[in-house]
């Protein structure tokens, strides 16, 4: 007698499968209801000596409502992040706010320390913008992703 494997598909277990119509192109290649990209790139370091830092381009694409812009540009350096993931934790008590990467004390002009950093950081806001909580009840996030004249002091 031959014996069945527990994996080979058996027609006693099978499903009907729905029977949906059929996606026309325009579905298949049209802007999805809700979409959001965020970048961060474009690193450039400024300053001298121990009064040098670096920024970061972040940008943001959506058709989000709460998000203000569909397309923006702006520039923040890393003291930014710290701030803008401070305030958010202390106005979204309901939602683990992701940590950022690590400071780095030396060799941190580095272009692999620039890029690692660079990665981190658009990790950390993609998690933190794609979340829907913070999308639509934090006042902080909108500002920090598009507004090019945010100030921490504004939200401390």
């Amino acid at each position: 007698m031959a014996t069945v494997s527990p994996f080979a598909r058996s027609s006693a277990f099978e499903e009907p499968r729905l029977q949906g119509r059929e996606q026309s192109v325009e579905e298949m290649y049209s802007i999805p209801e809700n979409f959001l990209e965020i970048e961060v790139r474009n690193p450039q370091t400024h300053g001298y000596s121990r009064k040098m830092y670096t920024d970061y381009e972040i940008v943001c694409r959506t058709n989000i409502p709460a998000f203000k812009l569909r397309h923006s540009s702006v520039r923040r350096r890393y003291s930014d992040f710290e701030a803008f993931r401070d305030i958010l934790e202390r106005e979204s008590t309901r939602v683990n706010i992701p940590p950022l990467p690590g400071k780095v004390f030396t060799n941190r002009f580095s272009e692999e320390v620039i890029e690692s950093r660079r990665e981190g950081l658009e990790r950390f806001l993609s998690i933190v913008a794609g979340h829907p909580l913070l999308q639509t009840g934090s006042k902080v996030l909108c500002a920090f992703l598009q507004d090019p004249g945010w100030d921490k002091s504004q939200w401390l």
